[in-house]
């Protein structure tokens, strides 16, 4: 796009003016003579210097009070309702200030009344309409011009849409041409906004979408509440559309952007298809002036818990996680947030490490401990079992020993819906973590309890961010399985959660979310792709790969003998406890453990089934 230098730009608008004044001039003499010529008649001639003298006063009576006014000053093009408003405003004045004025210059012969009132009728309509059909002719030409602008279509016909419309029309090089609107007041239907007709409800989409051959949706409903939003990506979910979001207005015109600037792409929030889960009567006493320690304080779950504890003002918040990059930078992000009011610590430790760990304790001695820290991705944890099993098993003993010599008051296991009925590794010692703590309950006073929940929709390794990478990089999007589906929540969700639970929890009690339906992968790929602005299987493919080793169709979130039992919060439940034989089991994950740090992995995995009696390995074909 080329920048005109700032004399060329003062020339133009200099010329521009001058033939906006002229085509008022031609505007105002034709408003001026018309009346006359049809009420004088057959006294034309006689009324002829009259005229001519009046016709000049009313012509300059006008341009001085336009001028005055600022209507030569505005982009015409640009002209919204408040420009119109002035420009009738202007006729008024103009109009008094020249009957006023012929009045007194005009006394011998008074010009009829209704010459006045016809007179100003006519200039502010070709005045008016001059300008208009300017805009029209504008909009009209640069929509013909945008070559590359989608046929859209806008979902929604309030005050959001028509901003929109009035926004896009007046864009040089908008990538939307939009086509019509659809909105579910059928008042509306029929009607225009800027000219895009309102062509039917958002159940017409489908078939709207094939007759005006529509590439582009636009949600444009920023007050939609989650359950209406979800109705309708499935209604756009039929078409081969892809499709984007307008957010909140309100917020895009306090930060000074224009609304197109606030057109977005898919965020995890909009593929939940729920409203976000709110604990209503979450409480803080368990974190409030309380030394509070997070394992794996880096990473997605333990970061949004490092955040959410430091806004219930902890005594002290030690953060310890291996990967020094995410803890320097959840450590930043805290101390640029609270300064001076947060009491943080931050320990770079494997959890592996037992000496490590207890010096930790010894030193800090936590009230409160939510460990986080694990590896979670399952095929690679098939090919490495042995450091799953240090890692996730034995880590967790450590942590959860040192809790219990060290008086912590409360442990917080983050479990996982793959520890129900495992078919991976991975699933499998996130099992055997369950029963470490639910062991431990059954002799300790720490109170021990676990947190299940379903993926992590954004979280590091969930498919989210691969899927986003591999829309960035053109496709394809891979899917293991056409019918695979999950469990999802929000990060902050599976927190509130976990906070929930730990104040709760009585002793050995594994506690689960409500998370709602489970979502198909393929769905949540291709509302991704369209949502990101393109269209599935058309500019961005999605390729099957076949399950992989140790991954079920679908998880589960309890196992049957576990049971299920309401707590005071409606969207968590809470299984009983196991009983288990702690002697005996304390000797059977001593012998685990032997085997893990011989790394013989095939023995380990056999050691894992006899462990966890409902895990059902499937080893990986060659």
């Amino acid at each position: 796009m080329t920048h005109l230098s700032l004399d060329t730009a003062k020339e133009l608008h200099r010329m521009r003016r001058v033939l906006l004044i002229g085509l008022d001039i031609l505007c105002l003499m034709a408003a001026y003579l018309i009346p006359w010529m049809l009420i004088s008649g057959r006294m034309f001639q006689d009324y002829q210097s009259l005229m001519i003298s009046s016709c000049f006063f009313f012509i300059c009576c006008y341009e001085i009070v336009y001028g005055l006014m600022g209507m030569y000053d505005s982009l015409w093009r640009y002209a919204e309702i408040v420009e119109f408003f002035r420009l009738c405003m202007a006729s008024v004045i103009s109009v008094g200030i020249f009957t006023a004025g012929t009045m007194i210059m005009f006394t011998e012969r008074r010009i009829s009344l209704s010459v006045y009132f016809l007179s100003a009728l006519f200039a502010t309509s070709l005045t008016m309409y001059s300008r208009l059909t300017y805009r029209m002719y504008r909009n009209v030409t640069l929509r013909k011009s945008g070559k590359k602008a989608r046929r859209t279509m806008v979902i929604g016909a309030g005050d959001a849409a028509s901003m929109l419309v009035n926004e896009t029309l007046k864009a040089h090089e908008s990538d939307m041409n939009i086509i019509c609107c659809v909105d579910d007041d059928p008042a509306k239907v029929g009607r225009n906004i800027a000219g895009i007709r309102i062509m039917g409800t958002t159940d017409d989409i489908p078939d709207l979408v094939e007759q005006c051959e529509i590439e582009s949706l636009l949600l444009a409903i920023p007050t939609l509440d989650e359950e209406n939003k979800k109705r309708i990506l499935q209604i756009c979910s039929r078409t081969k559309c892809n499709m984007k979001i307008l957010p909140d207005i309100v917020r895009i015109i306090a930060d000074g952007r224009d609304i197109n600037s606030g057109i977005r792409d898919v965020q995890v929030q909009d593929l939940l298809g729920r409203p976000e889960i709110v604990l209503s009567n979450f409480t803080t006493d368990l974190i409030t002036n309380k030394t509070v320690m997070v394992t794996g304080g880096g990473g997605s779950i333990g970061s949004e818990l490092c955040r959410q504890i430091a806004d219930c003002k902890p005594k002290t918040l030690i953060i310890v996680d291996i990967y020094e990059n995410n803890a320097y930078n959840i450590q930043q992000e805290l101390l640029r947030k609270y300064q001076n009011n947060l009491h943080l610590e931050v320990q770079i430790a494997s959890v592996r490490d037992s000496h490590k760990v207890d010096a930790l304790f010894q030193r800090y001695r936590p009230d409160v401990v939510f460990h986080a820290a694990a590896h979670k991705h399952v095929p690679l944890m098939e090919d490495s079992p042995e450091e799953a099993v240090k890692n996730n098993v034995f880590g967790t003993y450590n942590v959860a020993c040192s809790a219990e010599k060290y008086g912590t008051q409360r442990f917080v296991l983050i479990s996982t819906d793959k520890a129900v009925n495992p078919t991976n590794v991975m699933g499998a010692t996130k099992r055997l973590c369950e029963m470490i703590v639910q062991a431990l309950a059954q002799k300790s006073n720490t109170t021990f309890v676990a947190v299940r929940f379903g993926n992590v929709l954004g979280s590091n390794g969930s498919v989210i961010p691969l899927f986003k990478e591999q829309i960035k990089n053109g496709g394809p999007v891979t899917v293991t399985h056409p019918d695979i589906v999950r469990f999802f929540m929000l990060i902050p969700e599976a927190v509130r959660l976990v906070l929930e639970a730990g104040a709760m929890g009585k002793g050995g009690e594994i506690f689960v979310l409500d998370m709602g339906k489970p979502v198909k992968i393929l769905d949540l790929a291709e509302n991704l792709i369209k949502l990101s602005g393109f269209i599935p299987y058309k500019d961005i493919d999605i390729h099957f790969t076949g399950l992989r080793p140790g991954e079920k169709l679908y998880e589960e979130l309890l196992m049957d003998e576990e049971g299920l039992a309401k707590t005071d919060n409606q969207k968590i439940f809470v299984g009983s406890p196991i009983e288990l034989n702690k002697d005996t089991f304390f000797d059977h994950l001593a012998s685990l453990k032997k085997i893990a740090y011989s790394n013989n992995s095939e023995n380990l995995v056999q050691a894992l089934v006899d462990l966890v009696p409902t895990f059902d390995h499937k080893p990986r074909q060659s």
